[in-house]
Parts: C-alpha cells; sequence; structure tokens
C-alpha cells in the first residue's frame, strides 16, 4: 500500500499569512514522519514566480519524505529551476519521473509561460510516451499536473483549464498502466472521472474556491487550509480522503 499526500496552491507570496498557511499543512504532514511515502506539489507554488518565494518553499516544503512537485501558472520555470531545484534556469518544461514503492509518478509541467491556460505541449507528450516505455507498462503510473482537463462547474477554474483534452485522452486508450490523474489549480477538493480514470483534484492551500450556489464572493480565504491522501493499494485501486488542518 502507498500513501500519497498531496497539497496545491500555496501561493507563496513572503507575506506571513501565505507562510504561515503552508507551514501549518506541512507541519502536520511532518508530524506523520515516514507513514507518508512522498507529497504531490501540484503547482502555484510560488504567487509572483519570483527566486525568493522559491527559496521560501524550498525551506517550507523540507520533509522527512520526499516531495514532488511541478509547476502552475503562476509558476516561471526559470527561478523554479534554480532555486528550488538547484538546476540552471531554463523556459524548458519541468518534467520529472519519480518511483515510489511499486508505482511511477510523472509530475508533469502544463504550464504556458505567461498565460493561465494549461497545456501539455508536445515536448512533455514525448517525455510522457519516452518514459512510459521506459517503465514498461508493468507497475501503475499517476500522471500529476496542475490544470484539470474538464470543467469542475465554477466559471473561473473552468476558464483556464487544460487545452487539448482529447490528446490527453488518447494518452490514457494507449497506456492502461495509468491508474488515476492528480491535478491542482481550482482551490477546491473535488473527484470526477476523465478517460475513464479517476481524477482527483487537490484543495488549495491559499485559499478555498466556493461554488456558484455557495455565494457571490470566489474566495473563501478564512478556510482552513486543505490537502489529500490518495492510497494505492496492492491491486491498483486509488482511494483519495480530503482533509483541513485547523489554527
Amino acid at each position: 500500500m502507498l500513501v500519497l499526500a498531496q497539497i496545491s496552491d500555496l501561493h507563496l507570496d513572503g507575506t506571513a499569512r501565505g507562510t504561515e498557511r503552508a507551514e501549518r499543512v506541512m507541519g502536520h504532514l511532518r508530524g506523520l514522519g515516514t507513514r507518508v511515502d512522498a507529497l504531490l506539489v501540484t503547482g502555484d507554488i510560488a504567487d509572483h514566480g519570483t527566486e525568493a518565494e522559491y527559496e521560501e518553499a524550498a525551506r517550507v516544503l523540507d520533509a522527512p519524505f520526499p516531495v514532488l512537485h511541478c509547476p502552475g501558472n503562476h509558476d516561471s520555470r526559470g527561478p523554479y529551476r534554480k532555486a528550488l531545484l538547484g538546476e540552471p534556469a531554463s523556459d524548458d518544461p519541468v518534467n520529472r519521473v519519480h518511483r515510489v514503492g511499486g508505482a511511477a509518478i510523472l509530475m508533469c509541467d502544463s504550464s504556458i509561460p505567461g498565460q493561465d491556460e494549461g497545456l501539455l505541449d508536445d515536448t512533455t507528450y514525448a517525455w510522457i510516451e519516452a518514459t512510459l516505455d521506459e517503465l514498461g507498462g508493468d507497475i501503475p503510473v499517476l500522471l500529476a499536473f496542475h490544470h484539470p482537463p474538464v470543467a469542475l462547474h465554477h466559471p473561473l477554474p473552468d476558464r483556464y483549464q487544460l487545452q487539448e483534452p482529447d490528446r490527453l485522452a488518447a494518452l490514457l486508450d494507449r497506456h492502461p498502466e495509468i491508474t488515476a490523474l492528480i491535478t491542482g489549480h481550482a482551490h477546491t477538493p473535488a473527484a470526477t472521472t476523465f478517460g475513464g480514470r479517476p481524477l482527483l483534484v487537490g484543495p488549495g492551500v491559499t485559499w478555498t474556491l466556493r461554488l456558484p450556489w455557495e455565494g457571490e464572493q470566489i474566495a473563501d480565504r478564512a478556510a482552513d487550509p486543505g490537502f489529500a491522501f490518495h492510497v494505492l493499494d496492492d491491486a491498483g485501486r486509488l482511494t483519495t480522503h480530503y482533509r483541513t488542518v485547523p489554527a
């Protein structure tokens, strides 16, 4: 059994509020120690994409378990690489594969520099295909990226969802080893399906989205920050639990 935690949309901006909320969640997860096999951070780590924000993220995200992350639309690839990954600055997509237990997790870059919409570009699709070929189809695979590929029934995230979803659906058809998709971006915990797979959307750390029938104000900044547990069992079945961390 594999236990994966997920946080998303920290929007670290150097303010005490943003740091406190992220540290509150990370403190809770650190308290679980090695009972968590890895933490997925699905984008919008920084609010303005500055090196200082990623330096803060590196400190806040330090943990006794592997921390796997990918960019969102608020992130900037050059400073992200330099300050968070310790790599030379580059505008190339930030894609990484991680083996955790008996599974592979592909952290994919769905950001489009300078835009809020999402796209898995040609470079990223080529990398996914090559990585899946190398893995050989013998272990379960999770795809994680920032932008959900389907409407979540709120005009804000639905305006900026993943483009070209049919291309992603075709990839899923070719690769039955892909067990589920894990995304962020929407600032609300959600569960749906895409391409015959579970699609799990992580809650936001910085604020929670109010749905249209919950009131006119979009952002609930008083709601406690949330996170998800994704449990992948030995049969390859994924179960998700959502939690909040009160002050």
